[in-house]
């Protein structure tokens, strides 16, 4: 059975309730990080928990959850290996997958609603990388990521 994150901040909480019976249904283990209620929280906490399991490869896959999406976005992508895409709309997602091998979805819950959710989420775990002129370009931050590393020692 494939595994997948999830997590979200209060103002992801709703949606990412809602989300989380499709992944079920959709044959996957689901290990949620929280939060778990719509009391006020940092959603720092969350996408880093997230992002670091993802980066240290323990989970392959994982859906972040937030107001805009925007916060979730900037702290996943903070983590080397950690390919975190917010998507809108269901074009986006596929892209996501077949030109950046996104391996973190990130929705927010202001513009993205239940049932687009659910066709993102479907979208975005069904597309396949392409590789070719993509995996140059992966290559290539791949390469940065390195360079990064390096320099902090």
């Amino acid at each position: 059975m494939k595994k997948i994150l999830i997590a979200a901040d209060h103002g992801g909480f709703k949606l990412k309730e809602k989300i989380k019976p499709l992944l079920i249904r959709r044959g996957l283990q689901v290990k949620d990080l929280g939060t778990f209620s719509v009391e006020s929280c940092d959603y720092p906490k969350y996408a880093y928990s997230l992002a670091r399991l993802v980066s240290d490869g323990k989970y392959r896959r994982g859906i972040l959850i937030c107001k805009s999406g925007i916060g979730n976005s900037i702290v996943a992508n903070r983590l080397a290996g950690v390919r975190a895409t917010l998507c809108y709309n269901i074009k986006a997602a596929r892209f996501s997958r077949e030109h950046n091998d996104s391996n973190v979805l990130v929705l927010g819950s202001l513009f993205v609603k239940p049932a687009l959710a659910v066709k993102i989420i479907d979208t975005w775990l069904k597309a396949k990388f392409q590789g070719g002129r993509h995996k140059r370009r992966l290559n290539q931050i791949k390469k940065i990521e390195r360079e990064i590393r390096s320099r902090k020692k």
